[in-house]
């Protein structure tokens, strides 16, 4: 007597349908979970250089701040001047502007006839590849000269601010104030602040959960200014 094989049923359109449709679901959860283990990263390491930038633009900062100075030595006829110290603070949105002479310069060439005497300006500038947005610019010069406020060499601090605000403590009156003027004839005439508070706030920092966007990383310091008396050793 021979047994009559049941012949093997095969899987119908709707099954392989189905099987394809829970494979591409699946596919789909996994990428999505790599994606967002790749976002996740590249965002950390985003907000860690966002970070690292900041805290190198305010170390920046102050190492040169602490360096600034004002003197007395003009000559006698004032049209044989060559240079001219100074220290200059205006408020501005969304960047302040500061320009100071400053005991801060580092020597990189061997042979350079450079002193540690430099002219250093602080001020907001639009980025030329990016509409609407600001970085913040320093100005360097190595030669002190009689305009403190033009020529050098202009770099980047800090990309993609949304603040850098100033203030200026006054020994005098014990305040804090948003301007400076060293040249003026009255209030700040020669003298300096005794400290300097900086605000810097860098725009794409970390995400706002009430929102998609991004929101901001805000660093304060306030800066000693250790040299208060104007230099005229020589005029004594």
């Amino acid at each position: 007597m021979t047994r009559r094989s049941t012949p093997q049923r095969g899987m119908t359109l709707i099954e392989v349908l189905l099987a394809m449709t829970i494979l591409a679901f699946i596919s789909m959860l996994t990428f999505q979970a790599i994606d967002g283990l790749r976002r996740s990263r590249e965002g950390v390491e985003r907000i860690a250089d966002r970070f690292r930038e900041g805290r190198m633009a305010m170390a920046r900062m102050t190492r040169e701040l602490q360096g600034a100075y004002l003197s007395a030595h003009a000559p006698i006829d004032d049209t044989l001047r060559v240079s001219k110290t100074t220290f200059t603070g205006k408020p501005g949105s969304p960047a302040a502007h500061l320009h100071f002479t400053a005991m801060s310069h580092r020597r990189l060439a061997k042979d350079a006839k450079e002193s540690d005497q430099e002219e250093i300006s602080y001020f907001g500038s639009d980025d030329p590849d990016k509409s609407s947005v600001t970085d913040l610019a320093r100005r360097q010069a190595n030669i002190v000269d009689e305009d403190p406020e033009r020529g050098g060499r202009v770099d980047v601090l800090a990309t993609n601010i949304d603040l850098f605000d100033l203030e200026y403590f006054d020994p005098v009156t014990a305040r804090w104030v948003d301007e400076w003027d060293s040249e003026s004839v009255v209030e700040e005439k020669g003298r300096l602040p005794r400290a300097v508070k900086i605000v810097l706030v860098l725009n794409d920092g970390v995400r706002n959960s009430a929102s998609s966007g991004r929101g901001t990383i805000r660093l304060v310091t306030k800066v000693q200014v250790p040299t208060q008396d104007v230099l005229s050793f020589a005029l004594r």
